[in-house]
């Protein structure tokens, strides 16, 4: 059986702009994700589904695919709360 790895990482954050590029210890913090994802997946059952170009540059510098831009109408925004 195949492992899919999914990891959403939006590209705005209210609370740390651009957390997920962000500096820890010389490496954007995504790359710690991706570590994890690796350590349990092969690169091709990886997924990184991002609304940032930035953040596809990063994954893509790491040397993982990203297929596809998350489209905007699936924004959390989109939503409507309950």
């Amino acid at each position: 059986m195949k492992d899919l790895v999914i990891i959403p990482a939006r590209g705005g954050s209210k609370g740390i702009p651009g957390k997920n590029i962000k500096s820890l210890h010389g490496r954007p913090l995504i790359y710690y994700t991706l570590d994890v994802a690796c350590a349990v997946a092969s690169p091709e059952n990886i997924c990184v589904s991002t609304d940032s170009d930035e953040i596809i540059r990063i994954v893509r510098e790491y040397g993982l695919d990203v297929p596809f831009k998350r489209p905007t109408y699936l924004h959390w925004k989109a939503f409507p709360r309950v």
